[in-house]
Parts: C-alpha cells; structure tokens; sequence
C-alpha cells in the first residue's frame, strides 16, 4: 500500500508539472497577444496572473521536497523528481518573463519596425516549450535534442532582428527630430530589443527543460552543458 501511495505522489508530480506548464504557456499566449494588439488590460492580467505561477512553483517545489525527504528515492525516480524541480524553475522564469511582455505593453508609445516578426519569433518560443513539455510527459530522449536543435534557428532568428534594428537605428537621420522624438524612439527601439531577448531566453529555457528530461530518461547530461 505505501508503495502504491508512492507511485501515485509521482504520477501526480508528473501531472502537476505538466499543469504548470499550460499555464506558463497560456501566460506566455497572452503576453504576446497583448504586445500586438496594445491591450492594456490584457497586459494587466498577464502581469497579476504571475502570483498564479509562483503559487504554482511553490507548491510542486514543497512536493518535489517531500518526497526526496520522506521517500529517499534513487535510480530513475531520483533523477525524475530531480529533474521535474529543475523544469518547475524553468518554467517559473519563462513566466516571469512573459510579464516582461505585460509591462513592455504598458509602456509602449508605438510600433517600431515592423518588419521584425515579435509574434513569429513568440511563436517558435511557445511551440519550443510545447515540444520540449510533450518529450517530458512521453519521456521521448530523441525529441530533446531536436528542441536543442531548433534553438539554433531561433537564436539566429533573434539576431537578424536585433541587428535590423540596430542597423536601421544608426541608418535612421534624427537631424529632423527634436529631443522628445529622439527620446522616444529611444524607449521603445530599447523595449523591442529587451522582448527580442526575452523571447530568445524563453528558447533558452525550453531547451533547459528537454535537457533535464533527456537526464532523467537516458540519465544522460550531454545537452545540460
């Protein structure tokens, strides 16, 4: 019988996790929503919804603790608690920077360039963590590193965009412009280069995500340095 409560606390972690993960990448949805729209509302929501996801963390942290302590797991259940801890704390951070895109939303003036693709970028992000979540739950060793691979692609797509706009900022002639323009255009040249960051860290920490799962499937840290 305590060994059948013991599987079922690990079914449950598994679930839990998988949980959060909907509602990190439902945040993360409605961050990008927001910045393309200017719903400021919507962007107040993602802001406050963050408690949600830290309430969320915290709980799974106390789940992933107790059943260290009190079950002294070891072998393949060990590295799955150890890592279902690692991608909780992913998983928070990519929420924290999903409220990034709350708080970028409420203070844009304007759009800038609008020909680096925000919402496409958003998009490879939030399919990367999807991915990398699906390989979690089927415990799917191969699919890690193709999200490893993928994160090449986006970090190559983020610095094209960085460079378009360093490179039309410098091109730009501000002779016309009087200090208050200059200023901001500034701002919000500054507030998408910070959401094409953000949005290349997200990628970051889906490809964190699948290489804990890639450790805790083939007990294998190949893709974690």
């Amino acid at each position: 019988m305590a060994r059948q409560g013991y599987q079922e606390k690990l079914s449950s972690l598994r679930e839990d996790v998988l949980y959060m993960s909907e509602v990190v990448s439902e945040r993360l949805r409605m961050g990008l929503s927001a910045l393309e729209s200017k719903d400021r509302d919507l962007a107040m929501e993602v802001i406050q919804g963050d408690d949600e996801v830290n309430e969320l963390y915290l709980d799974l942290e106390g789940q992933c603790i107790d059943l260290l302590a009190l079950q002294q797991p070891v072998a393949g259940d060990l590295r799955f608690i150890a890592s279902s801890f690692k991608i909780i704390t992913d998983l928070e951070r990519i929420a924290d920077l999903a409220t990034n895109l709350g708080t970028y939303t409420l203070d844009a003036k304007r759009d800038v360039y609008p020909d680096v693709d925000v919402q496409g970028i958003g998009q490879m992000t939030l399919e990367m963590i999807e991915n990398a979540m699906d390989a979690y739950e089927a415990e799917d060793a191969d699919a890690c590193f193709a999200i490893a691979e993928r994160d090449d692609d986006l970090d190559r797509l983020c610095e094209r965009a960085s460079e378009t706009v360093v490179r039309d900022l410098i091109e730009t002639e501000s002779v016309d412009r009087d200090d208050e323009e200059i200023e901001t255009l500034m701002q919000d040249v500054s507030r998408l280069l910070l959401t094409v960051r953000d949005l290349e860290r997200v990628g970051d920490h889906a490809v964190n995500i699948a290489a804990r799962t890639l450790y805790m499937v083939e007990n294998s840290d190949e893709l974690i340095y």
